[in-house]
């Protein structure tokens, strides 16, 4: 894989953010490159990778045909996790679901585990485990995409993967799916660092207008949370900057030993809060005996523009303001951010009728690291209690 070389970084304390790579050539062979500013990756390593990373795919009452082309477009090295919070009664989307994942598997022999996010036994599990920070008041795993990430990152790390990659399960380019595992796989390899993140920035996003496509470069969505973003990082640094473009990046992918120390955020503001996390703790040098290691290595984030464009379901305007108003409450809520900061947050979500005079942005849910959870234990109670686990060829 041919990849513009990551030239331009933002160094902030312990946290390397590269400036956005362009995908030049998807396959290439392993022959020397003559010009710096061009990174080829090798093939063989990235297929090598790609069998040392789990897939999640979160999901919640998608189109089974998206599913469908999203698990086949998975490279086979990769073990799939499937974590669905889709309903159980009336219609039951989730046997569907299963039926689907059994077909698919019977066909690809895939290496597949699939639970459901509200299954009794993984609640159970993570009660015994003291990680309670996920479930509601009724015992209950909390509904959100950040808690099914979790999930999901604690199943990978029973199976023994070294990266885990996160793809939304409501993509209509099954191909596009196939290349964003690759170029986490690419990602991984340039780092010289074992507290990696790859994050994927798409070149279009296409909408359907007046009866045609048109590809737009930017989302709404994303254009406000990296604007806020660079700005938050431009205060501290007293330097200017549009580094961030992958704010809203559900498409991410991390090593298994960030996974462990990164806490999470709940709905819709998972992805903007792991980079404002990752500023607040490891963008300063204190507190560095509890993470010597991560302050020795550094902690270094890629952003890689594919080549695929990103045809996804279209969830309406209101899925759309959600996301602007909890992606902006992670930053209006941070240590970093200044009152003029603040200030502007306010005005934009006003002026946009996501909240009201008189509101502010709510405080998001913040569940702990995974790093303290038995997660021998944890599988152990999952799997001698859970009455939806699905595991597949592993």
């Amino acid at each position: 894989m041919l990849l513009e070389a990551p030239v331009y970084k933002e160094i902030f304390g312990a946290v390397k953010i590269y400036e956005l790579q362009k995908l030049l050539k998807m396959d290439t062979e392993t022959e020397e490159v003559p010009m710096f500013t061009v990174t080829n990756i090798p093939r063989e390593d990235i297929y090598r990778t790609l069998g040392e990373m789990a897939v999640v795919v979160p999901m919640k009452n998608e189109k089974l045909h998206l599913v469908d082309g999203v698990l086949k477009a998975i490279p086979h090295k990769c073990p799939i996790i499937i974590v669905s919070n889709s309903k159980r009664e009336g219609p039951n989307r989730y046997r569907q679901e299963v039926d689907l994942v059994r077909h698919f598997y019977n066909l690809t022999h895939s290496r597949i585990i699939m639970v459901h996010q509200k299954d009794a036994g993984i609640a159970k599990a993570f009660e015994k485990v003291g990680y309670t920070a996920i479930l509601d008041e009724n015992g209950n795993v909390r509904s959100g995409k950040g808690e099914g990430m979790v999930i999901g990152i604690l199943l990978a790390k029973a199976i023994g993967a070294k990266y885990v990659g996160f793809v939304d399960a409501d993509n209509y380019i099954p191909g596009a799916v196939n290349e964003y595992v690759k170029d986490y796989a690419a990602g991984f390899l340039m780092s010289e660092s074992e507290y990696t993140m790859v994050r994927l920035h798409w070149r279009h996003k296409p909408k359907v207008t007046k009866g045609s496509l048109y590809f737009k470069k930017w989302g709404r969505v994303s254009e406000i949370t990296n604007r806020y973003l660079n700005q938050l990082i431009s205060e501290q640094t007293a330097f200017e900057t549009t580094i961030m473009v992958t704010g809203n990046a559900g498409e991410h992918a991390m090593t298994m030993k960030l996974a462990e120390i990164m806490p999470f955020s709940t709905g819709y503001s998972i992805e903007p809060y792991e980079i404002v996390y990752l500023l607040e703790r490891f963008g300063r040098w204190e507190g560095v005996e509890e993470y010597q290691d991560v302050f020795d290595q550094g902690i270094e984030i890629f952003q890689i523009e594919t080549l695929n464009p990103h045809f996804h379901e279209d969830k309406g305007q209101r899925h759309v303001k959600e996301m602007i108003l909890m992606s902006l409450a992670t930053i209006y809520h941070s240590s970093l951010a200044s009152d003029g900061l603040r200030k502007k947050i306010i005005e934009d979500l006003r002026m946009h009728n996501i909240i009201g005079e008189n509101e502010e942005p709510p405080e998001p849910i913040i569940m702990p690291p995974i790093k303290d959870v038995d997660d021998k234990k944890w599988i152990k109670i999952v799997e001698n209690h859970s009455e939806t686990l699905l595991k597949l060829g592993l």
